[in-house]
């Protein structure tokens, strides 16, 4: 039985990745809210990654860091404040997780690290400059971290694109808006967080052993095809 730390545990993906995780390993959740998931191998410590101190924790095989931020407006409406804002949750958060808990993971069974990126990444997209930046920002620390932990740690990324979530629900706000955006996809379709913490269960499993390094796009097709 696998001990994973996740991180922003308690909505959203996070949320779909603690469920999907419960039965067979111990789960550790840090995040601001408690989850509403309630099971005998989940631990929860009520913890802002940016502002508060993180838990002792002992043993860890595997990190899993989930917080991200959907600020979307022009350029011109862009304070600085809301590019360093961004780049704390995504970038500087994950980087204090890592720092912290580092020294432990190295002695976890096939230990493994796994970030989240946005499709937004690698598809130029209006009013993403701020989140862009620092989730590029998370997958250079996917590049760097899986080449300087190897061969111990792996390191691996989520790109996924637009999530039913409730980060995500100003972009799924009424029937409109759900009808553009799974028309914009060429599987005519976006995701839904069980399929990504499906993704995620895999990519931190012995059966993804030879992979690190590397953002995976979940993208209905997005990034990839042109129809």
């Amino acid at each position: 039985m696998k001990k994973i730390l996740v991180i922003g545990g308690s909505k959203g993906i996070g949320k779909a990745i603690v469920a999907s995780l419960l039965e067979e390993n111990k789960v550790i959740n840090i995040s601001r809210t408690e989850p509403t998931e309630n099971h005998q191998n989940l631990t929860h410590y009520s913890c802002d990654v940016l502002v508060d101190e993180l838990p002792e924790i002992e043993g860890l095989d595997t990190l899993i860091y989930c917080p991200g931020s959907i600020n979307l407006k022009p350029i011109s409406r862009l304070k600085l404040e809301d590019f360093r804002q961004d780049f704390e949750i995504n970038v500087i958060g994950a980087v204090k997780a890592i720092q912290q808990y580092l020294p432990i993971l190295k002695k976890g069974e096939n230990p493994s690290i796994l970030l989240f990126s946005t499709v937004a990444a690698k598809l130029g997209m209006p009013y993403h400059a701020s989140v862009a930046a620092a989730k590029s920002g998370v997958e250079g620390l996917v590049k760097s971290l899986g080449a300087e932990l190897a061969p111990i740690i792996r390191v691996n990324g989520i790109a996924p694109t637009v999530t039913d979530t409730e980060l995500a629900s100003k972009l799924l706000r009424n029937e409109r808006m759900i009808e553009s955006i799974t028309e914009r996809h060429p599987l005519k379709r976006f995701l839904n967080p069980e399929e990504v913490a499906d993704m995620a269960t895999f990519l931190i499993s012995n059966k993804a052993n030879s992979i690190s390094g590397q953002i995976f796009e979940m993208d209905c097709g997005i990034v990839s095809f042109k129809l």
